[in-house]
């Protein structure tokens, strides 16, 4: 054996000595779990039994024809993904311009947008219960602003806005700073020229700034797709999917299967389907992003 072929041979063992209990770890909590929740969504269980009862696709048929919650999860879930997906991207797009440029006390305001993104999901969802069914009361009789006194977690139509408001004020400093990563990766000679050939700002941030921070939207478009799609925490805390089933994604609807009525396998069947959405979902965003990067 050639003394290159010895220094590969060793690099190749380093290199596997350094990766193998990564992947043993992810193997064992990650893809081993997955396996079995796609065999056990071909059974019937209730998560006590020895032994699951396999039934083949009768929990994907009855998923598919016989679950209008189901249904109910799946649109609002969408609903959810379109409006988070939107407002918290536009919202924190404008605010890392802003803390970009030229602002007096532009890091502690990074870490106050920031801060909200390190907190308990379950935690900000009670501290935000409390403020709509007490602090808003309070809050009214120092104002007197009618909106205050709206029934904001007990109309359906206002537990959709609540959960969205609640959803985007959490979310938004994650994304302010990827996209202040993306807007100080710009060559600054660029923008120089454009300002020397008498661009405007708006002419300047939709045909310069934006085309070279496509990299950034991508990821965070990615992200805040992924995340909507699996909303649990902040909805389970501040709404318990409430009222009724108004406001139960996907992720909640699950639970209950699994956890409230005992159905574990049909609840494994409906965790299979989700991942596919998610996958088809992002797999699109993804594919459809980075062709506007080609062309930027």
């Amino acid at each position: 054996m050639t003394k290159l072929a010895k220094k590969e041979l060793n690099s190749l063992a380093v290199f596997s000595l350094f990766v193998l209990p990564a992947m043993a770890a992810i193997l064992l909590s990650v893809e081993v779990p997955f396996l079995m929740s796609v065999v056990y969504s071909f059974t019937k269980w209730n998560g006590i039994d020895r032994s699951p009862v396999f039934i083949g696709f009768a929990n994907y048929v009855e998923l598919l024809t016989d679950d209008p919650d189901m249904i109910r999860s799946f649109i609002f879930t969408l609903e959810q993904t379109v409006f988070r997906v939107i407002f918290i991207n536009a919202i924190a797009l404008l605010l890392a311009v802003f803390l970009d440029g030229e602002v007096r006390g532009k890091n502690a305001l990074r870490a106050a947008f920031y801060i909200p993104n390190i907190i308990s999901l379950i935690v900000i969802g009670y501290i935000w219960r409390f403020i709509f069914s007490r602090g808003f009361d309070s809050f009214y009789e120092l104002i007197k602003a009618p909106f205050l006194m709206l029934s904001w977690l007990g109309d359906p139509k206002m537990a959709f806005t609540s959960v969205l408001i609640v959803s985007v004020w959490q979310s938004i400093g994650f994304y302010m700073v990827i996209y202040i990563a993306g807007l100080q990766a710009i060559p600054h000679d660029v923008i120089e020229a454009a300002m020397i050939d008498g661009a405007g700002g708006v002419s300047r941030f939709f045909k310069i700034t934006v085309p070279l921070i496509m990299p950034s939207i991508t990821v965070a478009v990615f992200h805040s797709v992924s995340n909507s799609l699996k909303t649990f925490d902040v909805i389970f805390s501040l709404t318990s999917g409430g009222p009724g089933n108004s406001t139960t994604p996907i992720a909640l609807d699950i639970y209950k299967t699994a956890f409230v009525t005992s159905r574990f396998g049909y609840g494994t069947a409906k965790s299979v389907i989700l991942f596919l959405l998610i996958l088809l979902f992002t797999i699109f965003q993804v594919k459809f992003f980075k062709k506007m990067e080609i062309e930027s």
